[in-house]
Parts: C-alpha cells; sequence; structure tokens
C-alpha cells in the first residue's frame, strides 16, 4: 500500500531495528508501529480487513503505544473517505475530502509545502514550527476533525490538516521519507518515543 523500502531504509538511517509485518502476530512484537500508505482508501480498507490489521491498529492505537500514520496511513484513522464513500477505521472523528476544483489548483496536491506546528510535541526536536517544508502527494484531505487532535496545518486551497497527534499516536499527510533531512529528523524523533 505504500513506499515500504523507502521508509524502511529511512528508519534503518536514523537507527531503527525496521521490519515488515506481513502478519498481527509479527506486528504485536514491535516497539513502534510505522503505517505508511499510498493509493485509494478501498483497496487500503480491504487489506486491513482480510489480514485483521483493522483491529490490530485500533487496539493499538487505544492502548497508546508509539504509532505513525503516513499519508494514507492519516486518512484511514478516520472516520469516511469521500474517495468512494468508503468507511476508515473510525478511530478519529472527521471526514476526508478530495481538493476541490478550482481554476489553477494541481490536483494532487504534489510537491514541497510548509507545515506549521503546534507547539509541545517531542517529535519537533530539531525542527521548527512554523514554516518547515514537508513532500506531499495526495488529492484527498482531512477537512473535518476535533481540533485538539490537529497537530499541523498546510495551506492548499485553504487551510488543512497536514497531522494529527494524541498521546504517541502521530499521523502526518507528507512524507517524512521524501523529505530529506527534516523528514529523517522526524523518525529520529519518533524514536524517543519507545524509551518511555
Amino acid at each position: 500500500m505504500g513506499n515500504l523500502r523507502s521508509v524502511t531504509r529511512a528508519l534503518e538511517a536514523v537507527g531503527a531495528e525496521a521490519f515488515l509485518a506481513d502478519t498481527t502476530a509479527k506486528a504485536a512484537t514491535a516497539e513502534a508501529v510505522v503505517f505508511p500508505g499510498q493509493g485509494a482508501i478501498a483497496d487500503c480498507m480491504d487489506c486491513l480487513k482480510s489480514t485483521q490489521f483493522d483491529a490490530f491498529l485500533k487496539e493499538w492505537i487505544a492502548a497508546d503505544r508509539p504509532f505513525l500514520g503516513i499519508c494514507l496511513g492519516l486518512q484511514a484513522l478516520f472516520e469516511r473517505s469521500e474517495e468512494g464513500n468508503r468507511q476508515g477505521l473510525g478511530i478519529f472523528p472527521g471526514v476526508v475530502s478530495r481538493f476541490p476544483s478550482q481554476p489553477g489548483l494541481r490536483i494532487p496536491h504534489m510537491g514541497w509545502n510548509e507545515a506549521t506546528f503546534k507547539p509541545g510535541s517531542p517529535l519537533l526536536t530539531g525542527l521548527r514550527g512554523e514554516g518547515e517544508p514537508f513532500y506531499f502527494v495526495h488529492s484527498y484531505r482531512v477537512v473535518s476533525t476535533d481540533p485538539t487532535l490537529v497537530w499541523c496545518e498546510t495551506d492548499y486551497a485553504g487551510r488543512f490538516v497536514s497531522g494529527v497527534r494524541r498521546g504517541r499516536v502521530y499521523a502526518t499527510q507528507f512524507h517524512p521519507e521524501k523529505s530529506q533531512v527534516k523528514g529523517l529528523q522526524l523518525y529520529r524523533n519518533f524514536l524517543t518515543l519507545t524509551d518511555r
């Protein structure tokens, strides 16, 4: 569902003993879970259900264990996506909607854009709270959710949620593994969540 090799290499570059989990039993042995994704939400949800990773992710996140969702791995956490009117995992309240068609607006939103973060997160060590550039590739974004979940926002066809946070659970719309030094720093910071 995602660029697993790139994510694995990025995590290894910052010192993680990363491995791909093809079963929930194998995933349960991890200290932290990274859920990257790209593509269509319908395929993603079908895959999660057929492998029982849907229940696994709900339990892992409910236990506040270290978790990082990326791109589709963020969108799947919400109640519903307008892409095929598909139900998500329902872990967080909210809807995922396509960027509006308007003159001069390219869809997908692709390339570098800035994220503005709320302060107070250990994942921000070595990063600026405002104007930090990350790499995006997506046509859908979260349009409504609990404001207390919003970790960072980005401007494209208006302000949208580009990251959420609750406890040790994080998810970003951007791709840290494609975001060079700053993305590696975010992954490095994420690994510190396993020390608690």
